[in-house]
């Protein structure tokens, strides 16, 4: 109101002027400006202090006052307009009153579709109400709720300022987070464009104290933005979106730990020269065209069973069990063992021996194809 009087004021002596040069003598207006452009006397008390003026009647002195009420009334109309715009978003707020979550739907019905739900301190806006039921907006969920689980007005209001948080987003390409409330303090960090922080308080001197990382840092007021924001509801096709990303990355952390539990070391076993080199022989009679890592998963079955108790507990033992390694049986193992063994199978004999695996614990291995287990090139494990 006060600049609504400051703006009366204004607007009165500007109606009187208008109506002074528009109904004043016109011959005596002319001659006073020819006056006031031509004559080299004329000095600044002239100017300012005329000694001749027009007069002005009741009636046009009336004319003004009236002229600058009306203008006046309209700037108190749009100041009221704006007062009731203000407190017409503050009615608009609702915000959920649960304990953990509620759904929202697309029919005030308790039995129409879900389209969405707003958590524990979630807010948005009313659109319209019906029956014990409000249609909200909030985030980008659209729909119904029930009554009984919001609240409206003064009680939405102090939730809001309770569960809200006041934001402060840079409107500029690189903003420095100072120490100090000074252009020339240490700068803390640098956040980029619609990067935000958590406003702490506005200081009133330009600057705006901010929370970066657990430490109080100092914005400049002129290169940002400030907003409330409280938190908002999620839809039903997000949340499935949401949920469906968290199984997808569940299940890359079952896969990446199974396949570290494959080759988690199983503990060295002491063996000698020759045992290591008959080692060597059936890993390249079994697997002399895989991988290495297949290679090393051939040794690692050898002494899988070497550990386990189930089997002979020497690498003898196991290589030549009656019924189990074929190359063994037959005799190639013992012309390989003689001849020359390549370093690929020396290497994972050696490897396997230190407790190095590729299969876990597995025992057996054939052809794949034939069995369920672990595949690893011509090989499967289990």
């Amino acid at each position: 109101m006060k600049k609504a009087g400051t703006l009366m004021q204004g607007v009165l002596a500007f109606a009187m002027a208008i109506i002074l040069l528009g109904t004043s003598n016109g011959t005596t207006v002319q001659a006073r400006t020819s006056n006031v452009l031509n004559s080299n006397d004329v000095g600044v008390g002239n100017l300012l202090n005329p000694t001749e003026v027009a007069e002005i009647s009741d009636e046009e002195v009336a004319k003004a006052h009236t002229f600058a009420q009306d203008i006046n009334d309209e700037a108190d109309d749009v100041a009221d307009d704006e007062e009731e715009d203000e407190e017409e978003d503050s009615s608009k707020l609702v915000m959920a009153n649960v304990s953990q979550v509620m759904n929202i739907r697309i029919a005030p019905d308790d039995n129409a579709e879900k389209v969405g739900v707003l958590y524990k301190d979630c807010g948005g806006k009313i659109i319209e109400q019906k029956d014990g039921w409000t249609k909200l907006q909030s985030g980008d969920v659209v729909g119904w709720a029930k009554d009984d689980y919001l609240l409206f007005d003064e009680e939405a209001e102090e939730l809001a300022q309770e569960v809200g948080v006041q934001l402060v987003t840079s409107n500029c390409e690189a903003l420095r987070i100072r120490a100090e409330a000074d252009e020339d303090a240490d700068v803390l960090g640098v956040i980029t464009n619609d990067g935000f922080v958590d406003m702490v308080e506005d200081l009133g001197n330009g600057w705006i104290q901010v929370d970066y990382n657990d430490e109080t840092g100092y914005v400049q007021a002129d290169y940002v933005d400030t907003d409330f924001r409280i938190d908002e509801g999620e839809t039903i096709a997000a949340i499935e979106a949401r949920e469906a990303e968290e199984a997808k990355r569940k299940a890359e952390e079952a896969e990446k730990a199974a396949k570290a539990k494959l080759t988690e070391n199983r503990g060295a076993v002491a063996a000698g020269a020759d045992e290591a080199r008959l080692l060597a022989a059936l890993i390249y009679c079994e697997a002399g065209n895989q991988s290495y890592e297949g290679k090393v998963a051939v040794g690692a079955v050898v002494m899988n069973r070497v550990k386990s108790g189930a089997y002979a507990g020497t690498i003898p033992g196991v290589i030549y069990a009656s019924g189990q390694f074929t190359p063994a049986l037959n005799g190639t193992v013992d012309r390989v063992y003689a001849g020359n063994i390549p370093d690929s199978c020396i290497q994972a004999a050696n490897a396997a021996l230190a407790g190095e695996t590729t299969c876990g614990g597995a025992t057996h291995f054939r052809r794949a194809g034939g069995h369920d287990g672990q595949v690893i090139g011509a090989h499967v494990f289990w």
